[in-house]
C-alpha cells in the first residue's frame, strides 16, 4: 500500500507529467473546456424551457417526465450511439454530456417557478406587472436556489462523466484512465481518477458559492454564526436548496 502511494506521489512530482499536450495542465484545460461548453449550452436550452413552462403551467409535467427519462438513460449508451452516428471525437462526447446536463436544469427550474407563493404573484399582478415582468422580477429571484441547485447538479455530473470522452478518442482527464488501463499502468489510472474527483469537488464548491451569491438576501440561508434576517419584519428566511 505504502509502495503504491509512493508511486502515486512520484507520478505527480514527475515534471514531464505536467508539460505538453499530454500533461496534467493541458488535460485539465481540455476537461474543463468540454464540461463548461456542455453545461453552458444545456443552460441555454433547458433554462428558458423550464422557466417558461413553470410560469405558464402548461405542458410542464410532460417536459419534466421527458427530462427524467433522459436522466435515466446511461451516459455510456448515449455516447456509443452518438459515436456510431457522428464518428469518434469531440462531437459524441459533447452530445452525451449535453443530454446528461439538460434534465436537472429543466426539472429544477420548472419546480422552482411553480413553488413561488401564489399570493406573491397575485400581489405583483395587482401592482400592474405584466407576465414577463413577474417572471423576471418576482418568480425567477425567488426560485434562484432551486434553479442554481439544478445547474450545480448538472455541472458536477458533467465534470465527473466527461472522463467517458476518452473512450471515443477525445482528451480530458479520462485519457489517463483509458490509457492507463490499456498499458496496465494502474498508478496512472489512480492518478487520473483522483484528478477527476478533485475537479468534481472544486466544481461543486465553486457552483455552491455561485448559488449563494446569486440567491437574494431575503431567502438566503445564513452561514453559521450569522444572525437570521429577512426582508420583512417577522418573515422567516426561506431555506436554500441544494
Amino acid at each position: 500500500m505504502w509502495h503504491f502511494l509512493s508511486q502515486v506521489g512520484q507520478w505527480f512530482t514527475t515534471k514531464s507529467h505536467w508539460e505538453g499536450d499530454h500533461g496534467i495542465v493541458h488535460r485539465v484545460v481540455e476537461h474543463l473546456g468540454m464540461s463548461a461548453a456542455a453545461t453552458i449550452v444545456a443552460i441555454a436550452i433547458a433554462l428558458p424551457i423550464g422557466l417558461i413552462l413553470g410560469h405558464t403551467g402548461r405542458g410542464g409535467l410532460v417536459a419534466v417526465n421527458v427530462a427524467n427519462i433522459g436522466r435515466a438513460l446511461p451516459s455510456f449508451a448515449v455516447l456509443v450511439a452518438a459515436a456510431f452516428a457522428f464518428g469518434i471525437g469531440a462531437t459524441p462526447a459533447f452530445i452525451a454530456l449535453l443530454l446528461l446536463a439538460i434534465p436537472p436544469i429543466v426539472t429544477n427550474s420548472y419546480t422552482g417557478i411553480r413553488q413561488v407563493d401564489a399570493d406573491v404573484i397575485d400581489a405583483a399582478r395587482g401592482m400592474g406587472m405584466t407576465g414577463s415582468r413577474i417572471l423576471r422580477r418576482v418568480e425567477l429571484p425567488m426560485s434562484i436556489p432551486l434553479v442554481m441547485a439544478g445547474i450545480r447538479t448538472a455541472g458536477v455530473q458533467v465534470v465527473a462523466t466527461a472522463t467517458l470522452a476518452a473512450v471515443v478518442s477525445w482528451g480530458g482527464l479520462g485519457r489517463y484512465i483509458v490509457d492507463g488501463l490499456g498499458q496496465r499502468d494502474y498508478v496512472q489510472v489512480f492518478c487520473g481518477a483522483l484528478l477527476v474527483a478533485l475537479l468534481s469537488m472544486l466544481t461543486e464548491l465553486g457552483l455552491g458559492f455561485a448559488q449563494r451569491a446569486l440567491t437574494p438576501a431575503g431567502i438566503r440561508l445564513p452561514r453559521r454564526g450569522e444572525r437570521k434576517t429577512s426582508v420583512l419584519p417577522g418573515a422567516a428566511a426561506a431555506p436554500e436548496v441544494g
